[in-house]
């Protein structure tokens, strides 16, 4: 499977998350913000970060331009409970593949990881997207 880094500040979405994506197989490793992730980015190689937008230190927005600079071929995942900052995230269409609302359910991060993985592995860039969350089991 995949090799996966969440960047996400709060402890319960970003366990959340990594439980769920373990396991549908594949290989997850979590920061607590934004110059986080870049430490863990310089150690190893992954194939989708998937970050919220709002964090401390490095947000989300600043994390995934400097992604897409040094590392062109990641695909890019977002997340965020704030209208206004999805606003924001939408400003990088070309660069991210979707930006998943919270609350969201436990099938929705997952199908949201899944279609940035195939749209990575088919070469296409981003769906330019930002998704509702369906009310099930949510964050």
């Amino acid at each position: 499977m995949s090799t996966i880094l969440i960047a996400e500040d709060d402890t319960a979405v970003r366990e959340f998350v990594r439980r769920a994506l373990e396991h549908g197989g594949h290989t997850v490793r979590t920061a607590h913000d934004g110059i986080d992730a870049l430490a863990a980015l310089r150690e190893a190689e992954y194939d989708l970060l998937i970050t919220d937008i709002v964090m401390p230190g490095m947000d989300g927005i600043a994390l995934a331009l400097k992604v897409a600079k040094e590392w062109p071929g990641m695909a890019i995942l977002m997340m965020t409970g704030f209208a206004a900052e999805r606003q924001r995230a939408h400003n990088l269409d070309s660069l991210i593949h979707k930006v998943v609302a919270k609350p969201f359910s436990l099938r929705e991060i997952c199908d949201a990881a899944e279609a940035a993985l195939l749209a990575k592995a088919r070469g296409i860039a981003s769906e330019a997207t930002t998704t509702r969350a369906v009310h099930a089991p949510s964050v």
